[in-house]
């Protein structure tokens, strides 16, 4: 499969949101190694200081350094102390912007996957953000690490029909929660489970 390229990143972030569904993000554990695959199929968008729920509303700070940074590269975090999430990063260098990987379907490495997230249910592996990172291996290390080498990268797949994306809000966040920057595929049973608004008080909702 063709690994895309930085022009296929260099574009707004609501639109990547869009265009990343039905591609396949793999993470090698080395070279000659093990290739762990999900295609992903759950996404959300988040931008700078207009969007509450971003890391990036207030500015560009140590922790979300990377949000600013070259489209196609990982933005990692550590979310409500227990997972590590992985976005995509877009928007031109200086501006904030990234995608939030939601949910993926297993492709390869699946036995890998099932011993990193200590189950055997396929459809737990990766069916959420903190769930997939955990199934793929993927950590504070790779954080700002750019999709063109030879650790992470997306691998091209068929554009997806317009009937098979869906739409919604955001979830599990409590700023900025009507805005419809959730993309998913419609009927896969690997999407994260939809939830009402968190009931937080203080700080950003992105996940």
């Amino acid at each position: 499969m063709e690994h895309l390229g930085p022009d296929f990143f260099e574009v707004p972030t609501l639109v990547l949101a869009e265009r990343l569904l039905g591609k396949v993000f793999v993470r090698s554990e080395g070279p000659g190694g093990l290739l762990l695959k999900g295609r992903i199929v759950e996404t959300e968008a988040y931008l700078g200081e207009d969007d509450e729920a971003s890391h990036a509303w207030r500015g560009i700070t140590r922790r979300n350094r990377a949000m600013f940074g070259q489209p196609g590269t990982l933005y990692i975090y550590f979310s409500y102390g227990c997972h590590h999430l992985a976005n995509i990063v877009s928007e031109p260098v200086g501006t904030a912007g990234a995608v939030l990987l939601r949910a993926m379907e297993p492709v390869e490495g699946i036995e890998r996957m099932r011993m990193n997230r200590r189950t055997e249910e396929l459809r737990s592996l990766m069916s959420g953000p903190g769930r997939l990172t955990q199934a793929l291996g993927i950590g504070p290390d790779l954080d700002a690490e750019p999709l063109f080498g030879h650790r992470c990268w997306i691998e091209d797949a068929p554009e997806l029909p317009p009937e098979m994306i869906g739409t919604s809000p955001r979830i599990g966040i409590s700023r900025s929660i009507g805005l419809p920057w959730r993309k998913f595929v419609t009927g896969s049973p690997h999407i994260s489970k939809s939830r009402p608004p968190a009931g937080r008080k203080k700080g950003s909702g992105m996940w």
